[in-house]
C-alpha cells in the first residue's frame, strides 16, 4: 500500500514539476538545513484583549483560552521542550501586506484591543522570523486574536481584527524570499479573509476544510480561484456531525494531490480547534487523535518540501478544556517531529 510520504514524492514528480510551475515565475526552493526544535510564540499581554459579554456570558473569545492552553502544556511538560520566540518589534509596516491605510488605522483607535491585536501579527511573525532563519524546525502562536476573518471593514470581523495567516505568508516571501507558500486552514469556520488575500495569486495555495453553512457563510466548494490564481483555492465543506475520516478524507483525495504539484517552500497552519468535537461554536465530531494525524501529515509535507518549514497559528477553538486538549496534542506532534 502506498503511504503519504510515497504519494506525495511521487506525485512531486508528475507533469505539475518543477518545469510547469517555472511558467509562473517560481524558481527552486532554498538548499536543506540541519534545524531542530519547536519554538512557542506567547505573551501574557495577548491575555489583556476582552470582547463584551454576550446574553450575560463570557465572550467565547476569551483570554481563559490560553490560560487553560498554557497550562496544559505545562502539566505535560510540553512547556520545557519548547524554545521560547519573541516577538517582532514593529509590525506596524507589514499590516498593509493584508490591509488597507483605513482598516488599520480603525483598528489602531480601539482601546486596548488594537494594541494587543497587532501584538498577535507581531507573534506571527516572530514565528515565521525564527523558521525562515533556522532558529526552530516549527513553531506554534499561542496567540489571540485571531485572524483568518479579518478583511478591511475596519473593524472586528467573526472575532478577528487583522488577518494573522495572510500577513504571515507575505511576510515569509516578501521578507525571506520563499516563493510558493501553503496555508492549511481546519478551523471549524472558514478562513475567508485568508481566501479573499490570495485569491488571484498562484504563488500561494489556500486549503480549507469547514462547514460552509456556519459563519460566516462562505467557502463555496466552486470557489477555486480566479485569474493566475485559478485551481489554487481549494474549500472542502464538512457536514455538521463531520468525525475524524471525513477531514481526513478531504486531505488524502484533495490536499496531498495539489501539494503534490504546487511544492511549497513554506506551510502555515490556521490552527483551529472550534472544529473539535464538543465545541461551543462548532458541530464536527473531531478528535484529538485527528488533529496529531493532520500535524503529522502537515510536517511531513513540509519536510517533503519546505525543509520543514512550519508556522501555526492558533484561531478559534471555544471550549476553553477541548481547546487546551487539541492544542497539546497538536504541539507535542510539532515536537515529537522536529
Amino acid at each position: 500500500m502506498t503511504t503519504r510520504r510515497e504519494f506525495i514524492s511521487t506525485t512531486s514528480r508528475g507533469v505539475f514539476g518543477a518545469s510547469a510551475l517555472s511558467a509562473f515565475g517560481l524558481g527552486c526552493t532554498a538548499p536543506s538545513r540541519p534545524v531542530a526544535g519547536t519554538g512557542l510564540v506567547y505573551d501574557r499581554r495577548y491575555l489583556d484583549h476582552i470582547l463584551p459579554d454576550r446574553q450575560g456570558a463570557p465572550h467565547p473569545e476569551r483570554p481563559l483560552r490560553l490560560v487553560r492552553m498554557m497550562e496544559a502544556f505545562a502539566e505535560r511538560g510540553l512547556d520545557q521542550e519548547v524554545t521560547d520566540l519573541g516577538l517582532l518589534d514593529d509590525p506596524l509596516s507589514y499590516l498593509e501586506y493584508a490591509h488597507t491605510a483605513e482598516h488599520i488605522e480603525s483598528v489602531r483607535q480601539i482601546e486596548n484591543t488594537g494594541r494587543i491585536a497587532e501584538l498577535a501579527v507581531s507573534g506571527a511573525l516572530g514565528a515565521v522570523e525564527a523558521v525562515a532563519t533556522g532558529s526552530v524546525k516549527n513553531a506554534f502562536c499561542a496567540s489571540r486574536p485571531p485572524g483568518h476573518h479579518a478583511n478591511n471593514t475596519g473593524a472586528e470581523e467573526g472575532f478577528c481584527f487583522y488577518s494573522n495567516a495572510a500577513i504571515a505568508g507575505r511576510y515569509a516571501q516578501r521578507v525571506h524570499g520563499f516563493e510558493r507558500v501553503l496555508i492549511i486552514d481546519w478551523d471549524y469556520h472558514h478562513g475567508n479573509a485568508t481566501q479573499n488575500a490570495f485569491y488571484e495569486d498562484p504563488s500561494v495555495l489556500f486549503f480549507s476544510t469547514h462547514d460552509w453553512e456556519a459563519y460566516p457563510g462562505t467557502g463555496d466548494p466552486t470557489l477555486t480561484g480566479e485569474g493566475d490564481g485559478t485551481g489554487f483555492n481549494i474549500n472542502r465543506h464538512l457536514e455538521c456531525g463531520s468525525k475524524d475520516v471525513d477531514i481526513l478524507r478531504h486531505w488524502d483525495d484533495s490536499l496531498l494531490p495539489a501539494v503534490g504539484r504546487f511544492q511549497p517552500d513554506f506551510v502555515i497552519i490556521s490552527a483551529g480547534f472550534d472544529s473539535r468535537r464538543d465545541d461551543l461554536l462548532g458541530c464536527f465530531q473531531i478528535t484529538d487523535d485527528a488533529f496529531r494525524r493532520m500535524t503529522r501529515i502537515a510536517m511531513d509535507l513540509a519536510d517533503e518540501f519546505a525543509d520543514g518549514r512550519l508556522v501555526s497559528l492558533l484561531e478559534g477553538g471555544y471550549n476553553v478544556e477541548g481547546n487546551a486538549l487539541a492544542a497539546s496534542a497538536h504541539l507535542e506532534t510539532l515536537i515529537e517531529g522536529s
